[in-house]
């Protein structure tokens, strides 16, 4: 299998929950939601999601920060 091929497969099985997820009606969405909501557990949700975009956020920065030092002693 060609690297091309490999990514491409990936792809395709990273999108299948995408389609299922989808199927979904709008009333189970609504029922969801609301009851997320009523027991107070969207507020995890929303604090596990901002803990997960910080963490990627700080690495983001810390990555950069190492980046531009190589480069700096590489152009010396």
């Amino acid at each position: 299998m060609t690297k091309i091929q490999l990514l491409l497969a990936i792809v395709l099985l990273q999108l299948i929950p995408v389609s299922l997820w989808a199927q979904v009606t709008e009333a189970q969405q609504k029922y969801t939601a609301f009851e997320m909501r009523s027991n107070g557990k969207i507020y995890v949700v929303v604090a596990v999601v901002l803990i997960i975009l910080f963490g990627l956020l700080t690495y983001l920065v810390r990555l950069d920060r190492k980046i531009n030092k190589l480069e700096k002693e590489n152009a010396k």
